[in-house]
């Protein structure tokens, strides 16, 4: 299997398509970010910063970006025009975030793509991940990055494991992807597009375009004891 970023993502939805050559693996683009961002990253804040919030030299900033106090953007970083960054955002390095996109409250970014009009908008963390367009993440959900043995990251497909060359990767989210308040999308995920991940899901692999994943509980209701 190839994993163009065809597959997962319209890339008239960034600004940043040349970081996804056709002949390459959708995942290729996270190694390239920070050299990217060493020749192409302009410095530029161009909305307004209010009091407690930090902001970083190597940042760029679009109009009609709204910033709320105590949000923090070391940089580099990248960030649209008409996003929304909610207080306590934590935006790291090499983060290159489209417009018109919701960064929420104690939401934290590393190393990731993230395309116009996605919501991470609660309690989300996302790093060495890719999120398409209008790609919305639940409350609570984390993109983890590392195996607890922190050797390389893997897609698993019907064939066996596809080696990345990553020993940092999370998930792609492909446009319009859905994913449930506090699902685990477990390192080298892959979600096609316009699917479904039920809440409370662990996620590992490869999900096709168009999918639902439902996670269903056991529950029972039983007399209280005294």
């Amino acid at each position: 299997m190839d994993f163009p970023a065809s597959d997962y993502l319209d890339l008239n939805h960034t600004a940043h398509a040349i970081l996804f050559p056709k002949d390459q693996p959708v995942w290729a683009a996270l190694a390239r970010i920070e050299s990217y961002m060493e020749f192409r990253l302009i410095r530029e804040v161009r909305t307004t910063v209010p009091p407690g919030a930090y902001i970083g030299e190597d940042v760029f900033i679009g109009q009609g970006t709204i910033i709320e106090p105590n949000v923090v953007i070391r940089g580099p970083a990248w960030i649209g025009a008409n996003c929304t960054i909610r207080s306590g955002c934590y935006i790291r390095e090499n983060v290159l975030i489209g417009d018109g996109v919701m960064l929420g409250n104690s939401c934290e970014f590393k190393n990731c793509i993230v395309f116009d009009r996605a919501e991470i908008p609660h309690f989300n963390y996302v790093g060495d991940s890719i999120l398409g367009y209008r790609a919305h993440l639940g409350a609570g959900v984390i993109l983890s990055n590392v195996r607890l043995d922190r050797t390389e990251v893997s897609v698993q497909t019907k064939d066996g494991p596809s080696p990345t060359g990553l020993r940092k990767f999370g998930a792609v989210i492909g446009d319009f992807a859905e994913i449930g308040c506090n699902s685990v999308i477990n390192p080298g995920s892959m979600i096609g597009r316009r699917s479904i991940v039920y809440p409370l899901s662990n996620v590992n692999g490869i999900i096709p375009a168009s999918s639902i994943l439902k996670t269903r509980q056991q529950q029972s209701v039983i007399a209280r004891r005294d």
